[in-house]
């Protein structure tokens, strides 16, 4: 009769179980396969719990192998029972990390379901986007936690840990507090992290503008956010800075815009033309949303008129582009079909100007008018003299004793 409690046995007995886990691997591996071909996204289970998952099924096979036909005699001195007990807490440990490994994947495998069911790719996104904002933040922290579990069941299959976790449960509130203030900053980060989240005040894919910096959001992580910037910079910022400091957000409730276009011309301007002449060039382009066309003379000092051109888009690089082109158009058009309305400043040597009053002539007295001024009634010209007539200067006379 064959010992199975040997060497030799022990060699059969673990060639036999890596045999009987491929079996299942591949069996598992061919449903997964016939599923994902009815299902795209089952495709993404093979790739991301495809290896965990082996590790754990060899794991388990040769573990209970090893258990059953591990040899009962002393090898190298060592007792039986601490050989036995030896191994199979190497396999335990082992096993707790094949699962932990295979539990994230998982979570992650479902919740990129549920992210992939919100798509960004269409014009009004803003649910969406607040969506995977809030998933992509759940599946970090759930893949966190689940570590950080595996982690303590590890450390808790020691007896010496299992001991100090005792004593720490005992003084809990004093660890607490010690954490606490060490990883004040840290915490800090991971709870701002969960609040941007769930509070809806940035989203990924969302334009803002931090520290005079535009850019659209492209990752939110527990810790920090980066932010894509118009010209393939990256800018990380921590997530406390999000909930403690000012930040515009151009896409919070909506993508569509207003922008302006600003010019300094000379007074002679027609700002009926110019605002029929900004009809026909919206006419030509396909950026402006029809929304919002205004022109208006928003200031007249200091020697130019200033015009101030009001139009709208769907979104903000789109409302660049219209921006530019107007301001390109228009600039062609005073170039070419009103000439003089291009600011200019006018310096006057001598001469007549227009609306000069010319001197009255000789013998003839100008007619008279009623003045008009700042002191004017009864008492005008005295409160009038007190800021005209020279101040008496009073100066100080030696005065005997």
């Amino acid at each position: 009769m064959f010992e199975w409690k040997s060497w030799a046995g022990l060699g059969i007995a673990v060639a036999i179980a890596i045999v009987a886990a491929l079996v299942v691997i591949l069996f598992v591996a061919i449903i997964a396969r016939g599923a994902s071909r009815r299902r795209s996204g089952a495709q993404l289970i093979l790739t991301k719990a495809r290896h965990p998952f082996r590790l754990l099924v060899i794991v388990v096979a040769v573990w209970i192998a090893v258990t059953f036909a591990l040899p009962d005699d002393n090898w190298m001195a060592i007792r039986s029972a601490t050989w036995h007990a030896d191994v199979s807490h190497v396999f335990l440990i082992i096993t707790i990390i094949a699962s932990t490994w295979l539990v994230a994947a998982l979570v992650g495998y479902g919740l990129s379901l549920a992210v992939g069911r919100y798509s960004i790719d269409t014009p009004d996104n803003r649910v969406a986007r607040r969506a995977q904002t809030q998933i992509l933040i759940v599946r970090r922290l759930l893949v966190v936690i689940i570590v950080v579990v595996g982690l303590a069941s590890v450390l808790l299959t020691f007896p010496g840990v299992q001991a100090l976790g005792t004593s720490v449960l005992a003084s809990a509130g004093v660890v607490s507090i010690v954490a606490g203030l060490a990883a004040q900053s840290t915490l800090g980060n991971v709870f701002a992290g969960v609040q941007l989240a769930f509070s809806d005040a940035i989203r990924v894919d969302d334009v803002v503008v931090v520290n005079t910096e535009w850019g659209r959001i492209e990752e939110i992580t527990l810790t920090y956010v980066v932010v894509h910037v118009w010209d393939d910079r990256r800018l990380v910022v921590p997530s406390t800075y999000f909930t403690s400091n000012p930040f515009e957000n151009w896409t919070r409730t909506s993508s569509q815009l207003l922008g302006e276009v600003d010019f300094d011309l000379d007074w002679r301007v027609s700002s009926a033309a110019m605002r029929a002449q900004l009809g026909e060039i919206l006419k030509q382009t396909a950026s402006w949303d029809g929304r919002t066309q205004v022109l208006q003379v928003t200031d007249a000092v200091g020697g130019f008129v200033h015009v101030r051109i009001l139009v709208s888009a769907k979104d903000s690089p789109t409302l660049f582009d219209l921006r530019c082109f107007v301001r390109e158009a228009m600039v062609d058009w005073i170039q070419s079909q009103n000439p003089q309305t291009m600011p200019r400043t006018r310096i006057t040597i001598g001469g007549d100007e227009i609306g000069e009053p010319k001197p009255a002539a000789k013998g003839k007295e100008a007619p008279k008018t009623d003045q008009i001024g700042l002191f004017t009634g009864a008492d005008g010209q005295q409160r009038a003299s007190e800021f005209t007539s020279p101040t008496p200067i009073v100066r100080d006379t030696p005065t005997g004793n």
